[in-house]
């Protein structure tokens, strides 16, 4: 065998946390750059659109560097995995709602079936990185 199995799930912690760096600030920057992409995703019932897109940005660009330093990896996983609950709402509403969904040209199918779950796969991974 190639990789013990210890070697190749530290190889893995290694690979996806830069990924998921990478990933959390780019999108959080996205927040920022492309405002009303996300403005289009937003639940009608909660206030404070604009506000909220921007400090979700924030969160994600702070902890999407977080996840470099392990000595603040157990408290950043804890806090991706607050922050992807918090913002799933914006992912019912896009994946049931035909508005948001031709707002950002996404197929349903995309929106709900694809998107929905990844979120499960998100919590995953921060819950890993939080334990280690």
């Amino acid at each position: 065998m190639i990789f013990r199995t210890n070697k190749f799930i530290s190889i893995l912690k290694i690979v996806s946390t830069y990924a998921m760096s990478i990933g959390y600030v780019t999108v959080g920057l996205g927040h920022f750059t492309n405002t009303s992409f996300f403005l289009k995703i937003m639940p009608p019932y909660l206030p404070y659109h604009t506000e909220l897109v921007y400090l979700s940005g924030l969160f994600e660009i702070i902890l999407g560097f977080g996840l470099l330093f392990k000595s603040f990896k157990k408290w950043v996983g804890w806090g991706l995995i607050f922050l992807l609950i918090a913002v799933y709402p914006a992912n019912i509403y896009l994946a049931f709602n035909k508005a948001p969904q031709e707002a950002i040209n996404i197929t349903p199918f995309l929106a709900s079936w694809v998107r929905l779950p990844m979120q499960f796969i998100f919590i995953t991974l921060a819950y890993i990185h939080a334990k280690s």
